[in-house]
């Protein structure tokens, strides 16, 4: 996979600095391996992206979709491709239904997790060496 783009690590950074409200609920529910063991990481450069949440070792991207997605559909879309095509799954969800049902948002993405885990021919449950610590 292409190394991100400098900018992308910039932008990434100065995010998980500054999460919106629902970021941060969504993070309450990804965070500390909370389902089954699995790693999330957030605001996480992918490519010439950047994830809200990624889990690399199952390759799932969770994306938090405000108002301003319904502007970018088209560009949401390309996104979404360029990460399929990458090998990533991606999973949306509405600001709304985070803030107001985040049970409904955990079991889908537990759902998701439990089936990625059962047939991981496709996926590699190692996680990808951190280049920061240069080991990649």
């Amino acid at each position: 996979m292409e190394k991100p783009p400098d900018r992308n690590r910039a932008f990434a950074r100065r995010s998980r600095g500054a999460m919106t409200t629902t970021e941060s609920a969504l993070w309450t529910l990804l965070r500390d391996r909370r389902l089954h063991g699995v790693k999330f990481r957030r605001q996480v450069p992918i490519g010439p992206y950047v994830a809200d949440f990624a889990c690399h070792a199952l390759k799932l991207v969770i994306e938090a979709d405000g108002g301003v997605h319904r502007l970018r559909e088209e560009a949401d879309a390309n996104r979404d491709a360029w990460l399929a095509e990458a090998g990533y799954t991606v999973q949306r969800f509405d600001n709304t239904m985070i803030l107001r049902n985040p049970n409904l948002v955990f079991e889908a993405v537990r759902r998701h997790v439990e089936e990625r885990r059962r047939h991981p021919s496709s996926v590699s449950l190692r996680e990808p060496p951190s280049p920061s610590r240069g080991e990649g």
